[in-house]
């Protein structure tokens, strides 16, 4: 095949998409100077939207053909933007020849479990899953309890259960990481659901109500590949003998012979990175950043992305991604933006508040929302203990909390008067979508002094980038703790841990930071145990 790059379709002719099909075979055959005969069959590689003219905004394709008399298109038209598709085609590891004594265990079930499970499932190791929350379904049931009533179940919510705390965020694909595997990651999503279209968007997400049904699929995939997946199943204690894993306690009750496990815990196993550090496992606290979600109407951020274009049929709901570097050399960014999305309560932990945004795949809710957060570093969290940073992000959850007036609901302060430091006492035009509810109060109260200070020149600053950012009836609420891990477990090269037979891997482990990273890091380690053992059966 041949791979054609920088083909551009005016928004008008892409509202539907045989009608897109046509546009762009049309625009391949001018390029490429062939007849509809001469062309077998394309697909589109990448797609991406240029709205940097906001009266001509276009669709910029990469489009992968198969032509007839291939090699002659080539040396007539071979240059930078025609050229041959080059493979990309995942390529599996070699297998090792020791035995395993047991079944490899992967504690944990978000983006690094689920990947590294199904690598070891489709290649005969048999892995046993163990999560400490529930099955997709059931989890779902009790988040949405949560939201109505407030009633928490801390084993089972927005952080812990099947599919992990992106199950229920916007299911963002995009990451900075150039690996191959991000396409197998991909192309496993749509086997299990997912719509094709992420294979090629530039920006691709699943949304929260495709992705719980896909990661149920991968999980019935595992199964019918000879894994074992055992919900409500937490991982209390580790038996460590002469520096070698030997089992694993689960609900304080079971003892599981066990001589390799990959954790795959996330960043918000707080009791489990504590039983880690009481037997010895080496790790450090790590940067993070903390601060609120802001909220906007969505209409508000498409007039400032799209111009007069904004609504036209033939665009998406649009984002935005900003950063400011303060005078007081901290540095706030946008994160998690969620267009036309909602702000969720995303505690884990009693007495805490914690907030994240979601949204569905059509992304049409009236609302856009993102994460406003300023980085924190080990130094600023009063201890030099490893899990120093744990502390910090529970210390400000429960400050928040308590603004809220205890009961999950949480401190909310318009965008006007958080700028004026003064407190709101009604909404504007933007109505908040937080449930259970939300509290006026002044922010400061639940955020350190800095984050403040540092969230109030970038909200200026980024009112100069997109026209209405500041507008003051725009909402702020508080906190956002777990933008990633505060705890780095360290690893060799070979991803395993000072304990013999504990691999860290994803998010929670410090070496990820999304599902798309997540999941390749799983696959990653689960190649580096293929490497040493032959598969169980």
């Amino acid at each position: 095949m041949i791979r054609i790059s920088n083909i551009k379709i005016g928004i008008n002719k892409v509202v539907a998409r045989d009608a897109e099909r046509q546009a762009l075979q049309n625009a391949l055959l001018s390029r490429i100077e062939i007849s509809p005969k001469d062309l077998i069959d394309f697909k589109i590689f990448k797609k991406s939207i240029d709205a940097r003219k906001k009266d001509a905004i276009v669709y910029i394709y990469t489009i992968d053909a198969n032509v007839k008399n291939e090699k002659y298109i080539l040396k007539k038209h071979g240059k930078k933007d025609v050229a041959i598709t080059p493979d990309l085609s995942y390529r599996g590891v070699r297998p090792g020849n020791q035995r395993l004594a047991e079944r490899p265990v992967i504690i944990g079930m978000g983006p690094a479990g689920l990947f590294a499970g199904l690598t070891l499932a489709k290649n005969g190791y048999e892995p046993i899953i163990l999560e400490r929350g529930d099955d997709v379904d059931t989890r779902a049931a009790k988040i949405d309890a949560f939201w109505e009533t407030g009633i928490l179940d801390t084993k089972s919510n927005v952080q812990f259960g099947e599919g992990g705390a992106g199950t229920f965020s916007d299911g963002k694909l995009t990451t900075l990481i150039n690996d191959n595997r991000c396409r197998t990651i991909l192309e496993a999503f749509i086997e299990a659901g997912a719509p094709e279209e992420i294979l090629y968007l530039s920006k691709p997400h699943i949304g929260t109500d495709l992705l719980r049904e896909t990661v149920k699929n991968i999980r019935k995939a595992i199964i019918s590949h000879g894994g074992e997946v055992r919900f409500q199943s937490k991982v209390t204690d580790f038996i460590i003998k002469d520096g070698h894993l030997n089992a694993l306690i689960v609900n304080d009750k079971e003892e599981l012979p066990c001589q390799i496990a990959l954790l795959g815990i996330g960043h918000s196993a707080r009791d489990t990175f504590e039983a880690l550090h009481l037997r010895g496992i080496e790790m450090s606290p790590k940067p993070f950043s903390i601060g609120v979600r802001i909220e906007h109407p969505q209409e508000i951020i498409d007039r400032a992305q799209y111009g007069d274009s904004a609504g036209h049929p033939g665009l998406v709901a649009a984002d935005y991604k900003l950063s400011y570097h303060s005078s007081n050399e901290r540095s706030a960014y946008t994160f998690c933006m969620c267009p036309g999305g909602y702000v969720v309560a995303a505690t884990s932990e009693e007495k805490g508040v914690v907030t994240n945004g979601m949204s569905e795949h059509q992304r049409n809710g009236k609302n856009a929302n993102a994460a406003l957060l300023v980085g924190v570093q080990p130094s600023d969290f009063g201890s030099e203990h490893p899990l120093a940073g744990v502390a910090f992000q529970r210390k400000w959850e429960r400050l928040a909390f308590q603004l809220g007036g205890e009961n999950y609901h949480a401190p909310a302060q318009l965008v006007g008067d958080f700028l004026a430091d003064q407190p709101s006492t009604k909404w504007g035009n933007v109505k908040p979508t937080y449930k259970p509810g939300l509290a006026f109060a002044q922010l400061k109260e639940c955020l350190p002094d800095y984050v403040i200070e540092t969230m109030k020149e970038a909200l200026v600053y980024f009112d100069t980038k997109i026209d209405g950012f500041a507008m003051p009836d725009s909402i702020m609420t508080g906190v956002e703790t777990r933008s990633s891990s505060p705890v780095r477990i360290n690893r060799d090269e070979n991803n395993g841990s000072n304990i013999k037979g504990l691999y860290p891997m994803g998010e929670g482990a410090g070496y990820a930071g999304g599902i798309m990273s997540s999941a390749v890091d799983g696959l990653k380690t689960a190649e580096k145990l293929m490497q040493k053992y032959a598969p169980f059966k």
